[in-house]
């Protein structure tokens, strides 16, 4: 699981159906202190998460395969949580 930033979306006219009704959004990772923290990747969004909203991403297959229930689907990473507010243990 990643903490990202939701960057944008992709809008196409031809997909792969299991995506058919399901938003492809860009993603930034974030690290510990919400900075930016490696490359922009896909993710599908089954959270309605829109640009600018911080979330918490499943960069795994099998765990992001899980939510379509199909594990032949050609998903990488699925966009799982909305993040209201991020508490360090300190602060």
């Amino acid at each position: 699981m990643k903490l990202a930033k939701v960057i944008g979306n992709v809008q196409s006219t031809i997909k792969h159906p299991v995506y058919e009704g399901r938003k492809i959004m860009i993603v930034q990772p974030l690290d510990e202190n919400l900075e930016p923290d490696g490359e922009t990747f896909l993710s599908v969004d089954f959270v309605q998460a829109g640009p600018g909203d911080t979330v918490l991403v499943a960069v795994e297959g099998n765990a992001a395969r899980q939510h379509f229930d199909d594990q032949t689907a050609p998903v990488h990473s699925v966009i799982e949580g909305i993040v209201d507010r991020v508490e360090r243990g300190n602060e």
